[in-house]
């Protein structure tokens, strides 16, 4: 699961303008954070770099507290 919709709201920025930066339409972008599709890593490098943070920023992590042990 990736975190590009809060970033977004953190930032004060729309998803429309993502899709533009990207070259992407709105659904894809949409899609993305909405966490229907995943972004490839090549496209979660360009969002990160384009929102100016970290990769890591955007990954959340799928281990549970268990899987850690």
């Amino acid at each position: 699961m990736n975190r590009i919709k809060e970033v977004l709201s953190d930032k004060g920025i729309k998803q429309t303008w993502l899709a533009q930066k990207l070259e992407k339409s709105f659904n894809m972008v949409n899609e993305y954070c909405n966490n229907r599709r995943q972004p490839s890593l090549e496209d979660l490098t360009r969002i990160a770099d384009i929102l100016d943070i970290d990769v890591r920023k955007l990954i959340v992590s799928n281990k549970t507290k268990e899987d850690e042990v």
